[in-house]
């Protein structure tokens, strides 16, 4: 059902915004640790050193804004790469910025010999920086202008060309593989607090410009010829539209790990509420991105228990397939 006014669109921000706040507190309260609302209340109001009162400040809080922006940033992330692209299964994946950030984490693990997750952040940055740069590089040389399909076919080669390279280090070193294999699938448990606030500059940067670029996203989803006969600078457009992915996709993957069809599905989703007009389909897929990856958290302590799966799995569980039925969709379309 998508909605047709303003007011409404309005209100399902509103509701949304609201479920992403009770998500977070759900994040908060419930867990493997027995805790409560009221323990939760009290680790706030008259915080005393207990166990319950540590893991919900040290743990849970920020596992839970972790969650949150990390699942903001790849639907916002899918949404523009879907239009850029004009692939409706387009995800951060397709610049190759999964695949770069993990190579680089795994070279610099067996390499340089780095082990701690701040320095997995930035250097997964890095990596997933120059993989997406690199596509774009690819994509835009030659004659004709950065197309759709040169970006679709430069970040499945840069994709694999990485995704090459990393299980060619780890199948040479044991020790790194079971270092780094919880990281490949996507975590954000054990997350600090640190870590986001290190990247958070960077996140708020490509939330804001995705929001300013919003209006002219609208007129790039017409096509490059309407667009460039609307007066648009497609080379111009298409870089902010890169640069943004960069911070948001480099900045996700660098602290929570290469979590997967959160930008896929996502978008499809918040489309059904507030049509294709990306002024109100940004927000939305934000707020949805943020919710499911914290109901995925969530889930993802109860599975088996006492240990915990990571919310990559949880995403992939819940996304593939929804992945298949759009497969399927446009192969018969």
């Amino acid at each position: 059902m998508i909605l047709k006014d303003n007011f409404s669109k309005t209100i399902a921000l509103i509701v949304g915004t609201l479920l992403l706040l009770l998500c977070v507190g759900i994040s908060i309260v419930y867990g493997y640790a027995n805790t409560s609302i009221q323990t939760t209340i009290d680790s706030f109001t008259q915080f005393n050193h207990s166990n319950e009162h540590i893991i919900i400040q040290n743990v849970r809080i920020p596992r839970a804004l972790i969650a949150a922006c990390v699942g903001a940033s790849l639907a916002i992330t899918g949404v523009l790469m879907q239009t850029l692209t004009k692939n409706p299964l387009a995800s951060p994946g397709i610049l190759g910025i999964n695949a770069g950030a993990g190579f680089a984490v795994v070279f610099a693990m067996i390499f340089f010999h780095v082990s701690s997750l701040q320095a997995f952040a930035w250097i997964a940055f890095l990596g997933a920086a120059i993989a997406a740069l690199s596509v774009y590089a690819i994509s835009s040389a030659g004659r004709d202008a950065v197309t759709p399909v040169k970006i679709t076919l430069a970040g499945a080669a840069i994709s694999a060309l990485f995704a090459s390279f990393t299980q060619g280090l780890l199948a040479t070193n044991e020790a790194a593989l079971e270092q780094v294999l919880f990281w490949l699938a996507g975590s954000v448990q054990g997350r600090k607090l640190e870590i986001l606030l290190s990247v958070l500059p960077y996140l708020v940067i490509g939330w804001i410009g995705a929001l300013l670029i919003s209006s002219k996203m609208n007129i790039l989803a017409l096509g490059d010829d309407v667009a460039r006969g609307l007066g648009l600078p497609l080379g111009l457009m298409k870089l902010m539209v890169g640069i943004i992915v960069i911070l948001l996709a480099g900045g996700s993957v660098a602290i929570a790990g290469p979590i997967g069809f959160v930008g896929i599905v996502v978008p499809h989703f918040a489309r059904k509420f507030v049509g294709t007009d990306h002024r109100w389909l940004i927000p939305m897929a934000a707020l949805l991105g943020g919710i499911l990856l914290l109901i995925a958290d969530v889930a993802a302590r109860y599975i088996i228990l006492p240990q915990e799966v990571p919310v990559g799995v949880m995403t992939a569980m819940i996304g593939t397939p929804f992945f298949i039925f759009l497969a399927r969709k446009g192969g018969k379309k």
